[in-house]
C-alpha cells in the first residue's frame, strides 16, 4: 500500500486540479465571450491549432518520455541520473521550441493568411509565438515531476497559469475602462503568455531547488557502489548514462508520440480552420460566419465538454487498473469494469443530454447572453452519452495496448467530421457540422465497443 499511495495520491491531485481547471475556464470563457462579443471569440479560438501543432512538435512527446525514464532512473537508484535526463529533454525541446517561435514570428503574415485563414490572427501569432519556448520548459519538468511521482508542483502550475491569465486580462479591462476604451482580442492572447511565463518561472525555480537539495547529499562510497551496481543490472551493464545515449531513448519514444500527435491536431486544425471559411460558402460574410464560430466552439461547446471532466478523471484511474487486470489475465475484472463503466457513462450521458435539453435555452441567455448559444447547446446534447462513453472506452483501450487502434479510429472519425465540413456545411449550414459531430461519436463508440468486444472473446 504504501508503495501504491504516491499514484492514489498523485491521481487524486491531478484530478481535482483538472476539476478547478476546468470550473475556471468555463467561466473564463463566459467573461472572455461578454467582452469581446461572438466574433472576437471566433477570431481568438483560430489560434487554437497553432498551439495544438506546436506543442505537438516541441513537447508533447517529449514530456511523457521525460516521464518514463525520469521512472526509471528512480527505480534504479540513480539520484543525479534523473536530472541529466530533464537537462537533455530540455535541449532538445527548447531547440525545437526556438525553431518554432521564429517560423511563427517570421511567417505570421503567412499563416494568418493562408493557413488560418482571417488575417486579423497575424499580431496574434506574433504573441502567442513567445509562449512556445515558455511551454517547451513548464512541460519537461512537468514530465520530471510525473516521473518521481510528484504532481503537486504541475498542479500548481496549471492553476496559477490560469489564474494569472485571467487576472492580467482582467486587469487590461479595468484599465481600458478607466480610460473610456475597449480592449483588443489581443489582451487574451498576451495574457495567456504571461500566464505561461509565471508557470515557467515557478517550475524553472522548484527544479533547481531540489536538484540543489539532491546534489547536496552525502552519499557514503559503499552506499554510492551499491546504486552502481543496481544501475548497471538495470541497464544491462552500462556503467553511465551520457547525454546522446539520453538523446537516443528521449527520441526513440518521443517521434512517434509526436507524429501521432502532430497527425490528429493536424486534421483537427484543418477542421476548425475551414468552419468559418464553408460557412461563408454556405452564404454568411466573414463576420458572421466567425460570429457563428465563436459561439459554437467557444461557448456552446466547452458547456457540452463540461461534465466530462467526470469521465476524464475515470480515465485516469482506469487506465492503470485495466493494465493490471489484463496482466494478471484477469477477464472477469475487466468485465467487470467496463460494465460499470458502460453504465455510469450511460446515466451520466443521459441525464446531461435531458437536461440540456430541457434548460440549454435558458442557459445560453443566461451565461453567454446568446440565444444562438442555447440551440447549440439544445442540439449538442445528444452528443453526451456517446462522448462521455468515448472517453472512458479509449482509456481501457490504451490499458489493454490498444493505443494503434485507437489511434485509427480517432483519424477515422475526424476524416469523418472532415467530410461533412467539406460537402453538406456549405449546402446544409452548421447543423449539418454538428450532425457530423454526432455521426463521427457515434462511429468512435461503436468500434471502441467492438475492440473491447474482440478482446474479451480472445482464450
Amino acid at each position: 500500500m504504501k508503495r501504491k499511495n504516491p499514484f492514489i495520491t498523485g491521481t487524486i491531485i491531478l484530478t481535482l486540479t483538472g476539476l478547478i481547471s476546468r470550473v475556471i475556464g468555463f467561466f473564463y470563457r463566459i467573461y472572455l465571450s461578454r467582452l469581446f462579443g461572438e466574433e472576437g471569440m471566433g477570431v481568438y479560438q483560430l489560434l487554437n491549432p497553432v498551439l495544438a501543432l506546436s506543442f505537438s512538435v516541441t513537447a508533447a512527446g517529449l514530456q511523457t518520455a521525460i516521464s518514463k525514464y525520469v521512472a526509471g532512473e528512480i527505480s534504479a537508484k540513480n539520484p543525479k541520473s534523473p536530472f541529466k535526463v530533464l537537462m537533455t529533454g530540455l535541449i532538445i525541446s527548447l531547440s525545437l521550441s526556438f525553431l518554432c517561435m521564429g517560423f511563427t514570428i517570421r511567417f505570421s503574415e503567412w499563416i494568418a493568411l493562408h493557413f488560418l485563414l482571417e488575417v486579423r490572427t497575424a499580431s496574434m501569432l506574433r504573441i502567442i509565438a513567445l509562449s512556445i519556448p515558455l511551454s517547451a520548459v513548464h512541460s519537461c519538468i512537468n514530465g520530471y515531476y510525473y516521473g518521481i511521482k510528484k504532481t503537486g508542483l504541475p498542479a500548481a502550475t496549471q492553476l496559477l497559469e490560469q489564474l494569472c491569465r485571467i487576472a492580467c486580462v482582467y486587469g487590461a479591462d479595468r484599465l481600458a475602462t478607466g480610460r473610456q476604451v475597449r480592449p483588443t482580442i489581443n489582451v487574451a492572447v498576451i495574457g495567456l503568455v504571461v500566464g505561461e511565463f509565471l508557470a515557467m518561472l515557478v517550475s524553472v525555480a522548484a527544479a533547481y531547488f531540489r536538484f540543489y537539495r539532491v546534489s547536496s547529499k552525502v552519499v557514503c562510497p559503499e552506499q554510492s557502489s551499491h546504486r552502481q551496481q543496481a544501475y548497471g543490472r538495470h541497464t544491462h551493464g552500462q556503467q553511465s548514462l551520457s547525454y546522446p545515449r539520453i538523446a537516443v531513448n528521449l527520441l526513440s519514444l518521443a517521434v512517434p508520440l509526436s507524429v501521432t500527435r502532430i497527425v490528429i491536431n493536424l486534421l483537427q486544425s484543418v477542421e476548425a480552420v475551414y468552419i468559418p471559411s464553408r460557412l461563408q460558402a454556405f452564404g454568411y460574410d466573414s463576420a458572421t460566419a466567425l460570429s457563428i464560430y465563436g459561439v459554437l466552439t467557444g461557448m456552446a461547446m466547452p458547456l457540452i465538454f463540461f461534465p466530462n471532466a467526470l469521465t476524464g478523471s475515470m480515465s485516469v484511474l482506469l487506465l492503470p487498473m485495466v493494465s493490471e487486470a489484463d496482466a494478471k489475465g484477469n477477464k472477469a475484472a475487466i468485465r467487470r469494469t467496463l460494465g460499470k463503466t458502460l453504465y455510469s457513462c450511460l446515466i451520466l450521458g443521459c441525464l446531461c443530454t435531458l437536461g440540456f435539453l430541457c434548460f440549454g435555452r435558458p442557459i445560453g441567455r443566461l451565461l453567454f447572453k446568446s440565444s444562438l448559444a442555447g440551440d447549440f447547446i439544445c442540439v449538442l446534447s445528444l452528443i453526451c452519452p456517446f462522448m462521455y462513453l468515448g472517453t472512458t472506452l479509449s482509456s481501457i483501450l490504451n490499458g489493454l495496448n490498444n493505443a494503434v487502434s485507437v489511434f485509427f479510429i480517432s483519424v477515422a472519425s475526424l476524416l469523418i467530421r472532415l467530410l461533412f465540413v467539406f460537402f453538406l456545411l456549405p449546402h446544409f449550414g452548421i447543423y449539418s457540422y454538428i450532425a457530423g459531430l454526432l455521426f463521427s461519436q457515434m462511429f468512435t463508440t461503436g468500434c471502441y465497443l467492438l475492440l473491447l468486444r474482440r478482446h474479451l472473446q480472445k482464450d
